[in-house]
Order: C-alpha cells, then structure tokens, then sequence
C-alpha cells in the first residue's frame, strides 16, 4: 500500500459506499465476507467516510457483492483458466479474493479512477488494468487479443448509471465481440429509481441512476437471443448462499421480505448469457 493518502480528484464517490461496506464488514467477528485490503485502503484514504456509518444500504451493497463473488466463483470452477473481466471496477477488491491463480483478469474504469487505483494494485502478466470508459470500443480488443475466454464480465453498480443508450452500447458490444460470455449485473426497477432522492446513501454523494429497467429479460428485446440465468432481489437470494450468511442477516431479510418495500423489491441482481 502506497504510504501517502492518495487525491482522490474527481473520482465518483458512488465507488466508495461497497468499498467502505466491505471495509466495515471485515471488522465484524461474523462477516459475510472477510477483505483485509479494502479496510487497508479505506485507511489509506483522504476522506470522510464516517457519512455512511450505520446506513442499511450497506449491508445491501454486501449482499450484491456476495452473490456477484459467487458467480464468479461458480465461472471459475467450471472454466479455471477462463476470463473475468469487471466493468467499472472502482476500488474493487474482487481478484484479491477470489482468483484461482490461473485465471486472467482485466479491470476496466475511467482514467481518473484507474489512477486512484493504481497506488494500490499493479498489473501483473494475469491482471491488467484498462482505463477507459465502457462505451468506448477499443478496450475490447486489448481484452480479446491476450485472452481466448470463456469470458465473465461482472457490472457491478455500475450500469444503472448510465443512461439507456450508453447502456445498449455496451450490450450491443459484448454481444458482438464476446458472443456467449455472461454477464453479472445489476438493474434498479421504478420504484428504486425514484426513490434515489431518499436513499440513505445515494443521497449523500452527487452521482444519481439514469437507467432503470422493470423486467432484466427485456435485454433480449435489445439483444435476441439473451438469456436470464438467474435474477434476484436482496430478499430472494439462492437459498444456498442465505443458509451460509451469518443468522442476525438472515432474520434482517426475513423482515426486510415481510415489508415488501417497492426500494427492495425494485432492485435486482442479474446473470444473463449473451447471444
């Protein structure tokens, strides 16, 4: 870890909520998840992250990470050499806990967050990070050259923010470029979207959703041929992963289920396969 706290500039503060969530989760005697180096960076950080102490959305942005390191756990398994590749990878601790030691990995953000990024990981001849944007076509070819696939690209909290067209454009790239790769993401449903004014951690930072999507299997309108393998909200998780989560976390979704909140049952957690 670089020594001096790095500037943060003009990096979204949306990539810092799951970065402090797991940060905060790694402290607990029972957490979903263990990330050493996300409370390492947190630490190594110029900024206040007090503002999100105690927020529910926290545990939420767990919850996705859990289920997204999941699935690309299950990907690995089942193609150990295969590609991950993550889409707006923020400050994403992902490959510190997951990688297998023969899969390739490339991390894909913006220029500003990559610099961010760089004083705490480096690339290595199985890891690469590519900064540019997800709209743009040519970090496609610099993942294609080096890696054959299977391919698993992982979106996470990251397409809903952009808007619609932008949005298509990445689908209608991954489609064309790594036809039958999977993709994990998420998509945020009217009543998330709308209510993003009220959101306990959203609305303490500037970023706000520009794309919302009532149904995941309308990607195959954009796309035919598209496949939702699995779609869940935070209160209908496979039941496999709920029996492993701590029990306090699971009583949370048992309530959270009972409420039926439209922010809750509005926000889903996808994997699609791509034509």
């Amino acid at each position: 870890m670089n020594r001096e706290k790095p500037h943060l500039g003009v990096v979204q503060e949306t990539l810092l909520i799951p970065l402090y969530a797991r940060a905060v989760e790694n402290r607990k005697q029972f957490p979903l998840l263990r990330d050493a180096p996300a409370e390492e960076i947190v630490a190594a950080l110029d900024y206040d992250f007090a503002r999100f102490d105690g927020l529910p959305s926290l545990t939420g942005a767990m919850l996705r990470t859990v289920l997204f390191d999941r699935w690309v756990a299950d990907f690995l398994s089942v193609h150990p050499d295969g590609t991950v590749v993550e889409i707006g990878t923020g400050l994403n601790t992902r490959h510190e806990r997951l990688d297998n030691g023969r899969a390739r990995w490339f991390e894909i953000d913006l220029p500003d967050v990559i610099g961010l990024r760089r004083n705490f990981f480096a690339d290595t001849p199985r890891r690469t990070m590519i900064a540019a944007s997800v709209t743009d076509e040519a970090w496609a070819a610099e993942v294609a050259s080096p890696a054959a696939g299977p391919y698993l690209f992982v979106a996470e909290a990251v397409l809903p923010y952009l808007h619609e067209p932008e949005v298509r454009r990445v689908v209608g790239l991954l489609s064309e470029r790594f036809p039958g790769s999977l993709l994990a993401l998420d998509t945020a449903g009217p009543g998330f979207f709308d209510a993003q004014e009220q959101h306990d951690a959203l609305s303490k930072v500037d970023a706000r959703m520009h794309w919302y999507c009532p149904d995941p299997a309308r990607l195959a309108d954009w796309r035919p041929g598209t496949r939702v393998l699995a779609s869940h909200t935070l209160t209908t998780l496979p039941g496999p992963l709920v029996a492993e989560l701590p029990v306090s976390c699971q009583e949370m979704l048992s309530v959270l289920a009972a409420q039926r909140l439209p922010q809750a049952e509005g926000y889903r957690l996808n994997l699609v396969r791509l034509p």
